[in-house]
């Protein structure tokens, strides 16, 4: 689901990845990188809920669609 619900918690829905996406982007990174740094966060608990790459895939390109990111020489930066 793209936002949360009465049974989908925050961290389960698209726009609540989105925003953690957004905080990993301190710097431009590549999708493999935030990948990586996606995975080790849900790994060490930081985060509650693992999603697939498709998941981390639709959530950037809503960043992108809303404006909140840029891609450029394959990197993904914050605007």
């Amino acid at each position: 689901m793209i936002l949360p619900q009465k049974h989908i918690t925050l961290a389960e829905s698209l726009f609540g990845l989105g925003g953690y996406v957004l905080e990993l982007l301190t710097e431009a990174k590549s999708i493999d990188m935030l990948w990586d740094e996606f995975n080790s966060s849900v790994e060490k608990g930081v985060y509650p809920f693992a999603h697939s790459f498709d998941n981390l895939i639709l959530a950037i390109d809503y960043l992108y669609i809303i404006d909140a990111i840029k891609i450029s020489e394959g990197r993904i930066s914050v605007k």
